[in-house]
C-alpha cells in the first residue's frame, strides 16, 4: 500500500525521479509507492524542495503541512501530508486504476 491513513494526516510512500521536464505524478511504482517526476535536480536539496512544493500545491495544503518522515537523501521517501478532499480523491483515483 502506498499510503497510511493517520486520521488527520496521511503518510505517502513516494519514489522521486529528479531532472524531469515537469513535476507530475507518474502512477504507481510497484505496489507500494507513487512515482513522482520532479522538475529539479537532486542537488543540494532542490528536488526535496520541489517535492514539498508540488505535493502542497496538488493537495491544496500549506507547505508547512507537508513534511519528510524519512528519505531525505534517498529516492524512496515517506512524506506526511495533511489530509484534504484532494488527497482523498487522489488516493481513490490511484486505487481504482490498479
Amino acid at each position: 500500500m502506498f499510503y497510511k491513513d493517520d486520521g488527520t494526516f496521511c503518510t505517502l510512500k513516494i519514489k522521486a525521479q529528479p531532472n524531469a521536464s515537469k513535476s507530475e505524478f507518474a502512477g504507481l511504482y510497484g505496489e507500494d509507492a507513487i512515482k513522482v517526476r520532479l522538475a529539479a535536480p537532486a542537488v543540494e536539496g532542490a528536488a526535496n524542495k520541489e517535492l514539498i512544493k508540488f505535493i502542497a500545491k496538488k493537495f491544496k495544503v500549506a507547505k508547512s503541512n507537508v513534511e519528510f518522515v524519512s528519505g531525505h537523501s534517498s529516492k524512496i521517501k515517506l512524506i506526511k501530508v495533511e489530509k484534504t478532499i484532494q488527497l482523498e480523491e487522489f488516493i481513490k483515483e490511484i486505487e481504482s486504476g490498479r
